[in-house]
């Protein structure tokens, strides 16, 4: 058994989806499960539905419209036979769903609305991919993920629920792997009532680790567009390295300070039953990519850099001028857990304590309104985070010129940066 993830990129357009059918014809010897992402940035357009619709701006029914009209633009060069109409009405379907949804719903949460229709753009791309996939003999059979992949109803951050998923997904895929490879959605879960709910950003790369860890996965390997894992981010640093193999706690770290190869909470599930993890190229499909397992030799790892930006630099003061001491410090961390907003970097100081976040706006707004009776709350925006693992002076030398550094905390290994840019 093999899981293969695929992501937004890899199935952008026609050509694109012919290129993952080849990689699937190349590949078929195994049992497999194929989790696919949404189309090209199928999920942003999704997201500024969401957002028309929320503001009570009618335009939200062409956006929706508009999206409908690229994925048939994508069929169009896909088919060349009568399957066409059959995989246009199943799309369709999907889109008249998230519109009744709509017109029909009551809730002014915005999280619900977000998962209802942003979850949309996986079903779209499934959809288009296993039909095609079909109408050229390579036989699959597409698997609700709500069916098997059960979370909280934590929307936007859904937490899995391990023990009824792994039962649900080792019962029903392997029935479905007898008549051929499975396709399903990435980032996508159901909560006890059946309402979708979706994992967080990037978050396929978390379901293919859950069915790899479900179903005592050989491999699970994540095509991507870049030939493996690197050192920092290519787009940016075109002296980019490529690392061939790292280990579990490696990857961890990476994901951790906000590495983009690989989704941050991929690596526990399959650490946990030491599957290998290879990063390849659906470009450069016939050439190994990179190995995260248990042993690899990470000896002579370059610097690693890792560039977050989009940083809010919060900071909190007791009113009373007193030290910031435990029993505030447990206050902030529990208003931030309840918010589910992840803390990126912190320092404490005598009369002040210091949080980096993601901008998220409504669980800031949220965090601040419930703390701003007992602190003094200051915010600085439009900040970036700068991590170097195995860092050297000269590195940090380099990558500080011109900087404004507000926060700085260093270890044996790491070095983090909170600048102005």
């Amino acid at each position: 058994m093999q899981v293969y993830k695929f992501g937004g990129a890899s199935v952008k357009d026609a050509d694109a989806v012919k290129n993952v059918t080849t990689i699937l014809k190349e590949n078929s010897t195994n049992e497999k499960v194929v989790v696919i992402s949404a189309m090209g940035k199928s999920t942003n357009e999704l997201e500024n539905v969401v957002n028309l619709y929320y503001a009570n701006n009618a335009a939200w029914e062409n956006a929706l419209d508009g999206l409908f009209d690229k994925h048939v633009a994508i069929m169009k060069n896909l088919y060349t036979n009568g399957s066409f109409n059959q995989a246009v009405e199943d799309v369709k379907k999907l889109i008249e769903s998230g519109r009744e949804f709509l017109k029909h719903n009551n809730s002014r949460n915005y999280n619900y609305i977000y998962d209802q229709i942003v979850s949309l753009g996986e079903y779209i791309s499934t959809t288009i991919v296993s039909d095609y996939a079909n109408s050229i003999g390579l036989k699959n059979t597409l698997l609700d993920v709500k069916q098997v992949l059960f979370t909280d109803n934590a929307y936007t951050e859904g937490k899995v629920e391990f023990k009824k998923t792994e039962e649900a997904i080792a019962k029903k895929v392997a029935e479905l792997v007898k008549t051929g490879f499975v396709i399903t959605q990435g980032f996508v879960g159901s909560t006890p009532e059946g309402f979708a709910t979706t994992l967080g950003r990037e978050g396929s790369d978390y379901t293919a680790s859950i069915f790899a860890y479900s179903l005592n996965a050989e491999r699970m390997t994540v095509w991507k567009d870049v030939e493996g894992i690197m050192n920092t981010d290519p787009k940016e640093f075109p002296d980019a390295q490529f690392l061939s193999e790292i280990t579990y706690h490696e990857a961890i770290e990476m994901t951790y300070y906000g590495a983009s190869v690989i989704h941050p909470k991929t690596i526990k599930p399959i650490q946990n039953k030491n599957i290998p993890l290879e990063v390849r190229s659906f470009v450069n499909y016939s050439k190994r990519g990179s190995v995260i397992s248990a042993n690899a030799n990470t000896s002579f790892l370059p610097p690693i850099i890792i560039w977050k930006r989009g940083q809010v630099l919060l900071s909190f003061s007791a009113k009373d001028f007193s030290f910031i001491a435990e029993d505030h410090l447990s206050k902030v961390f529990a208003t931030f857990a309840e918010n589910r907003l992840r803390i990126n970097m912190m320092q404490n100081a005598a009369i002040s304590f210091s949080i980096a976040v993601d901008f998220k706006k409504e669980k800031i707004d949220n965090i601040v309104e419930q703390l701003h009776n007992e602190f003094s709350i200051t915010r600085n925006e439009n900040l970036s985070l700068l991590t170097i693992r195995h860092y050297n002076q000269g590195i940090i030398d380099k990558l500080t010129q011109n900087k404004d550094v507000l926060l700085r905390q260093i270890s044996r290994t790491t070095i983090q940066l909170l600048v102005r840019e």
